[in-house]
C-alpha cells in the first residue's frame, strides 16, 4: 500500500473517531460536584416548606437551573419548576422529576443543619422537616442537571427536570401535585419518551439502590362512610337504629373483600379503616356514623374491584341494619395510581446503575405499599416509566431499626447523596446516548 493511501486512511479513521463523544465519565461528574451537591441539600434541609407553599424553595431551584444554561419555567401547579436542556443533536427526550415539599413535623435530629421551621398546618402552628428525604432528591437531581449541561457533546436528545410540589398533598380545599402539573400543560410542548423518578429511604442501606420492574408502590384511594340510623336512649336500642352497630358490621365484614375476594395469586392488596368515629354520650345512641380509610393495591383491575366491592357492600349491610349510608369511594380528588415500572426500561436502568455503582450495590426491591403521585406524570405523558429507591441508612445501623421515612428522627445519611446522583445521571446519560 502506497504511504499516500495509508495516510488516507488514517485520515478517515481518525475524522470518524473525533465525531464519536467519548464515554461520560460519571463518577468524575458526580464528584467534581458533590460539594455543591451537599451544600444545596444542606440548605434545602434547614429551610423546609410545606406543599403549594414551596416559593423559596422553588426560587432556589429556578435560579439554579438558569445558572446552568436551562429554558426554565415557574408557577406551575402554584410553584412547580421545569428546566429544559437541549443538547443541539437530535435524540430522545427524557424527564426526570424530584419533588420538593416537606412535612409538618417537629425535627428531632441532632445536626448543624436541623430544621428550626414552622409553618401553618390545617389551622395550627407546627414544626416543618423533610422528613421524606425531598431535600436530597432536590439536591441530587440538580447535580444530574449540572452534570448533564457540562458534558452536552457526550449526550443526544433533551431532558426536562421537574421539580414538583405538594407530592405529599395539597391542604384541603386545594389542587396540587403531579396531577396539577399535567393539567397545567407540562407535557403540552415536551413529550418525554422516558421519565425517572426515585427516592430515600431508610429501608435500605447508604451506597445501595433497589429497583423492580412492574408495580413498586401501591395505588391509595382514601374512601368515607356516613351511616345515617336514628337516634334513641341506649336503653331502649328497639325504639331507633343504631348506626354504630351498622358501621362496625361493615368494618367487619369488608374484612372479606381482600381476603375472600381478591385473587391475592396476582399481587398484594390492602384495606384499612383508619377512623371510625360516632356518638358523644355513653348511654345515647347517635344519628350517625363514620368511616374512614384506604385501599391500596398493585394492579389497576384488583384496585377496581375492591373500590366496587367496599361500594356494594357497605350498601347492603347499611341496608340490612335499617340505616342508610352516604360515600366516598374513592375520594376524589387524591387518589394515585399503581407505581408502575416498564420491564424493558427498567432492565436498562437497572444496567445503568450497576454499571455506575457496581452488581452488588443494585438490589431487587420489595414491592411497598406505600403510595406517591410520580405515576401521574407518566400517564400524563403517556411514557413508559421508572422508579427506584435509594438507600439512607449508615453502614452499621440496621434499616428495619431505622427511623422510618415521615418520622421526626428520620435520618439520611449523606453518602446517598452521591449514589442517587451516579446512578440516576449513569441512567440519563445511557438513555441519551448517541447512535451512530
Amino acid at each position: 500500500m502506497k504511504f499516500s493511501t495509508i495516510a488516507s486512511a488514517l485520515g478517515l479513521v481518525l475524522s470518524s473517531t473525533t465525531v464519536i463523544a467519548a464515554e461520560p465519565d460519571v463518577p468524575a461528574l458526580v464528584k467534581d460536584r458533590l460539594d455543591h451537591i451537599t451544600q444545596l441539600r444542606r440548605d434545602f434541609h434547614q429551610h423546609p416548606e410545606l406543599s403549594n407553599r414551596e416559593t423559596q424553595t422553588a426560587a432556589k431551584v429556578a435560579a439554579e437551573l438558569k445558572r446552568l444554561g436551562y429554558r426554565v419555567t415557574t408557577g406551575i401547579a402554584h410553584t412547580g419548576v421545569i428546566g429544559i436542556l437541549d443538547s443541539g443533536k437530535p435524540g430522545p427526550k427524557l424527564a426526570v422529576r424530584a419533588d420538593m415539599d416537606a412535612l409538618p413535623v417537629s425535627e428531632e435530629v441532632d445536626l448543624p443543619f436541623a430544621s428550626k421551621t414552622k409553618g401553618e398546618y390545617l389551622g395550627k402552628l407546627v414544626g416543618v422537616m423533610h422528613a421524606c428525604g425531598h431535600d436530597v432528591h432536590m439536591a441530587t437531581t440538580l447535580g444530574v442537571a449540572s452534570a448533564l449541561a457540562a458534558s452536552r457533546d457526550q449526550w443526544a436528545g433533551s431532558v426536562m427536570m421537574i421539580f414538583q410540589p405538594a407530592e405529599e398533598g395539597a391542604p384541603p380545599g386545594e389542587e396540587g401535585g403531579a396531577g396539577l402539573m399535567v393539567k397545567d400543560g407540562i407535557f403540552k410542548d415536551f413529550k418525554p419518551d422516558a421519565i425517572f423518578g426515585m427516592h430515600v429511604t431508610s429501608a435500605y442501606p447508604v451506597g445501595t439502590v433497589a429497583v423492580r420492574p412492574g408495580g413498586i408502590m401501591a395505588s391509595s384511594d382514601t374512601f368515607r362512610m356516613v351511616v345515617h340510623g336514628r337516634q334513641t336512649h341506649g336503653a331502649t336500642p328497639w325504639r331507633g337504629i343504631d348506626p354504630i352497630v351498622a358501621a362496625a358490621d361493615i368494618v367487619m365484614s369488608a374484612q372479606s373483600i381482600v381476603s375472600r375476594r381478591l385473587d391475592l395469586n396476582k399481587e398484594p392488596a390492602v384495606l384499612t379503616f383508619g377512623i371510625f368515629d360516632g356518638g358523644q354520650r355513653f348511654n345515647i345512641i347517635p344519628d350517625t356514623a363514620s368511616l374512614q380509610g384506604t385501599i391500596r393495591a398493585f394492579d389497576s383491575g384488583m384496585r377496581d374491584q375492591a373500590l366496587a366491592e367496599l361500594r356494594a357492600l357497605s350498601e347492603h349491610v347499611a341496608k340490612a341494619h335499617g340505616a342508610s349510608i352516604d360515600m366516598q369511594v374513592p375520594v376524589v380528588p387524591g387518589s394515585n395510581p399503581v407505581n408502575y415500572n416498564d420491564p424493558a426500561l427498567t432492565a436498562r436502568v437497572g444496567a445503568s446503575m450497576k454499571k455506575a455503582l457496581g452488581d452488588a450495590a443494585v438490589l431487587e426491591a420489595q414491592r411497598w405499599t406505600a403510595s406517591e403521585d410520580f405515576p401521574h406524570l407518566a400517564i400524563g405523558a403517556s411514557a413508559p416509566s421508572v422508579y427506584f429507591f435509594v438507600g439512607g441508612t449508615p453502614k452499621g445501623v440496621d434499616p428495619d431499626t431505622a427511623a422510618a421515612n415521615h418520622s421526626p428522627r428520620f435520618f439520611v445519611d449523606e453518602g446517598a447523596l452521591r449514589t442517587a446522583t451516579e446512578a440516576m445521571l449513569q441512567a440519563s446519560m445511557d438513555f441519551l446516548k448517541p447512535t451512530g
